[in-house]
């Protein structure tokens, strides 16, 4: 009798609790564009950090176009912030499965989220020197 209410609880669980089914080819692709785009939909909601790497890569573009700039500088800098979005929503990730299956601190819990925001920090400071030499380059070199 004790089963009985957690029976009817897994038959009465909706289907989006169960895991999708395998899709192959096309239906496979269009499935996985459907779940990016809801990625980034939610990191857009719900992460401040992420907005706010999209602002900066969406200013370094405006810029990296109004400056006289070779094309390989621009589209350096512009793989560097698509790079720098990807690691933030890899950190965002991280950090969303970590409370998940860590509500209370733990050393092992704060050591992952911490290097997830050491591998953002890196991909900052890669973009801050790049910008560096760019700014070396129109400024001091001419």
């Amino acid at each position: 009798m004790e089963n009985e209410p957690k029976k009817r609880e897994a038959a009465a669980s909706p289907a989006r609790d169960r895991k999708p089914e395998k899709l192959q080819g096309i239906r496979h692709f269009l499935a996985a564009a459907g779940y990016s785009a809801k990625g980034l939909k939610a990191a857009f909601r719900h992460e401040a950090a992420f907005r706010q790497d999209l602002l900066l890569v969406a200013c370094q573009a405006l810029l990296l176009f109004l400056l006289p700039l070779s094309l390989e500088c621009r589209l350096v800098m512009l793989a560097l912030g698509g790079i720098l979005l990807a690691v933030e929503l890899l950190n965002s990730a991280l950090e969303a499965v970590v409370d998940l299956a860590s509500p209370q601190w733990h050393e092992l819990a704060g050591r992952a989220k911490d290097m997830g925001s050491a591998a953002v920090f890196c991909l900052l400071a890669t973009l801050g020197g790049g910008w560096a030499m760019i700014l070396y380059k129109l400024f001091i070199i001419k």
